[in-house]
Order: C-alpha cells, then sequence, then structure tokens
C-alpha cells in the first residue's frame, strides 16, 4: 500500500512559478513511475506530466511541454512538478498516481494504482 500525499499548490499570477511536490509512503518508492494529473471544473481528468521509474524518463502533455518539469528525489520518497509561465488554463486540482513498475503508457489515468487527495492550483490573469 502506498500513499501520495501533495503540497504546494496556492494561487499565483498568470506568468509566475509554482512547484508542487507529492510525498509517499513506503519503501519501494523507486519502483514506481509517477505521474501528475490535473481537473480544471465541470473538465475531464488529464494527464500532465510523468517519470518512469527505471530510467526516468519525462513525459509531458503538448499543452505544458517547455513550461513544466517533473523530477523525482528517491531518497526522498518525493516526486516534483515545477510549473512556470503558468496560465489561467493552468488552473485546476493537481493529482498525483503512482504505478508499480509500469514502463507505458503513462499518460493515461488507468493503470495507475494509487492516487493522492490533490493540491489547488489557481492561476489569475
Amino acid at each position: 500500500q502506498v500513499q501520495l500525499v501533495e503540497s504546494g499548490g496556492g494561487l499565483v499570477q498568470a506568468g509566475g512559478s509554482l512547484r508542487v511536490s507529492c510525498a509517499a509512503s513506503g519503501r519501494t518508492f523507486s519502483s514506481y513511475s509517477m505521474g501528475w494529473f490535473r481537473q480544471a471544473p465541470g473538465k475531464e481528468r488529464e494527464f500532465v506530466a510523468a517519470i518512469r521509474w527505471n530510467d526516468r524518463s519525462t513525459y509531458y502533455a503538448d499543452s505544458v511541454k517547455g513550461r513544466f518539469s517533473i523530477s523525482r528525489d528517491n531518497a526522498k520518497n518525493t516526486v516534483y512538478l515545477q510549473m512556470n509561465s503558468l496560465r489561467p488554463e493552468d488552473t485546476g486540482v493537481y493529482y498525483c498516481a503512482a504505478a508499480l513498475y509500469r514502463s507505458h503508457p503513462l499518460s493515461t489515468s488507468r493503470g495507475y494504482d494509487y492516487w493522492g487527495q490533490g493540491t489547488q492550483v489557481t492561476v489569475s490573469s
């Protein structure tokens, strides 16, 4: 069983930056590919970014490429999402998710084993 706790959300002006974190419980964090998803009001949850468990390959949604960066610190059981040049359309609840030994695909919510409760990110115009 893995528990995921997101933090770092908040209110930021358009063009600003924010880093959200996801801390995982358990001793096998390095065996999990980690993903970030978001859900805006009235919209379906969508993929944002992912990092693979074995080679740390990263994947991004087209809408965030060049602005967001995902990273992980296995010693701290934590995955990060650095968000730069934020836009109002980035507003939503950001969820992290964990998939044990999963290599691909990482851009679909199906296949992730555990989910956090989410952290709110609001970008004002």
